[in-house]
């Protein structure tokens, strides 16, 4: 059992016998001894094993361990792809999303260029004396100040972005 044990599970970690010896300092026919079961190790180097294999003690004497299968690795790889399309298309949706989020930008940007072109800044005109107005006035001007300069720096960022994320066909 010892034996086919340390076989099955240095198989599964894709070590050769060379490698194992290596990690343990003992020659490659001392694994061999091993696993054919011309020898058994002693107490020090079982847990050598069991910490180079990664594996526990109680699993290289226990029961035999049972080496993976065709149709599990199958079924691993199942389960890869279906996590790979799960987040190609959760990557196609924040895209879609951005996409959208862009053109609604875009599009509000417009209507406030719209709406200040179609107000000729009518607070130029207002009573600056009382001090309602006067705190409105500045604060209008000061919005109509800065999105005036930032706006078609963010316009042309959108625009970008939305051919950066449109769908290619």
């Amino acid at each position: 059992m010892l034996n086919e044990n340390i076989k099955t599970v240095r198989k599964s970690k894709g070590l050769s016998q060379q490698e194992l010896a290596v990690k343990l300092n003992v020659v490659r026919q001392t694994i061999s001894k091993w696993e054919s079961g011309l020898s058994v190790p002693d107490s020090d180097m079982l847990i050598s094993i069991s910490e180079a294999l990664e594996t526990p003690v109680s699993t290289l004497i226990g029961e035999n361990v049972i080496a993976p299968e065709v149709d599990d690795l199958k079924a691993i790889s199942a389960k890869l792809e279906v996590i790979n399309l799960q987040l190609a298309q959760r990557k196609t949706t924040r895209k879609r999303i951005l996409y959208w989020l862009l053109i609604l930008l875009c599009g509000a940007i417009a209507v406030i260029f719209a709406i200040l072109w179609v107000l000729e800044s009518p607070y130029l005109g207002w009573d600056y004396s009382d001090s309602e107005t006067s705190v409105l006035g500045t604060a209008v001007h000061s919005f109509e100040w800065l999105f005036v300069r930032t706006a078609p720096i963010i316009l042309i960022g959108a625009i970008t972005g939305i051919f950066l994320t449109r769908k290619k066909e």
